[in-house]
């Protein structure tokens, strides 16, 4: 089989064995062919089961001396290696040479969140339009920052998806999960629903864009880049900062990390468990600000 051919095959099992979302398997697919490319214009067509050590340490400095980010970097290094576990899966290949590569070291950045006093503020003091639209606008960003939804899962909400108490979110890998809401936030949905089964009545999904279609990503990045530029100077203000901005407002105020990891929809607590790292900071702030020894 050709190097194309492999890649085609481990595109496809991570689709449909492992039911990866097409944006992720674009991203392994992108990195897989600049593989592929970096072997045959170096290499001479070399075929990945020739593929050895030295071989993958060279890609690894032409990554390196493109002066890409290291994160940029180490993510292909992962896709390759994600990759030769599959040939070996499928008797390709006996071992990985990449066993014994080592990746460049990255300083992990902590998430970034809005302040609580900032988001109280967007939420009590900053005037939405007094319409159909205002009112869409400040429940799409009380739900991301209420639920720690994904921008994914938003957009693909549909009416049936909310009840009284929560939200049914269909996550990554087409897993299904329960998301709880407050009765103040339901009160707003149904405010929400009444006014768009009126304007839109035969609207399929739960957010709308101005014509009553469904939303799409750039349009929702563009309303909340929009209102968290009204309250914050981060730089980033994208629909995820505010993912990370509940999971650490909830750790800052009690919540169970566990907990935290069902709603968010993390297959495992590693994942969660980095947004503790912002509420030990907050922590040795407040114990140095305090402590009369500072």
């Amino acid at each position: 089989m050709s190097n194309q051919q492999y890649i085609q095959g481990f595109l496809d099992d991570l689709s449909f064995s492992k039911r990866y979302s097409q944006h992720t398997i674009t991203s392994y697919k992108n990195d897989l062919n600049k593989f592929n490319q970096y072997l045959c214009s170096v290499y001479d067509y070399l075929l990945f089961e020739k593929v050895e050590l030295f071989h993958v340490r060279s890609y690894l400095v032409y990554l390196l001396n493109l002066n890409l980010e290291k994160t940029t970097v180490a993510r292909n290094i992962s896709s390759v290696k994600s990759f030769y576990k599959y040939l070996i899966k499928e008797e390709v290949v006996n071992s990985s040479p990449l066993n014994l590569l080592e990746s460049p070291k990255i300083n992990k950045r902590l998430p970034s969140f809005i302040k609580e006093d900032e988001l109280v503020f967007l939420f009590d003091k900053i005037e939405f339009e007094q319409s159909f639209l205002g009112l869409r606008d400040k429940l799409l960003i009380m739900l991301f920052y209420q639920t720690g939804i994904r921008l994914s899962e938003i957009i693909h909400l549909k009416n049936d998806s909310v009840s009284s108490k929560y939200i049914k979110v269909l996550g990554k890998r087409n897993k299904e999960r329960i998301i709880p809401i407050s009765s103040n936030t339901f009160n707003f949905i149904e405010i929400y629903f009444e006014q768009k089964n009126n304007k839109f009545p035969n609207a399929e999904f739960f957010f709308v864009t101005d014509n009553g279609k469904k939303m799409y990503e750039k349009f929702v990045y563009r309303k909340v880049n929009y209102y968290l530029s009204l309250v914050s100077s981060k730089q980033k203000k994208s629909p995820h900062i505010l993912r990370h901005t509940f999971a650490t407002h909830m750790l800052n105020n009690g919540a169970d990390l566990n907990a935290i990891k069902e709603i968010l929809g993390h297959e495992n607590l590693s994942a969660t468990q980095v947004y503790t790292h912002n509420t030990f900071q907050k922590l040795k702030s407040i114990h140095q600000q305090s402590h009369p020894r500072g």
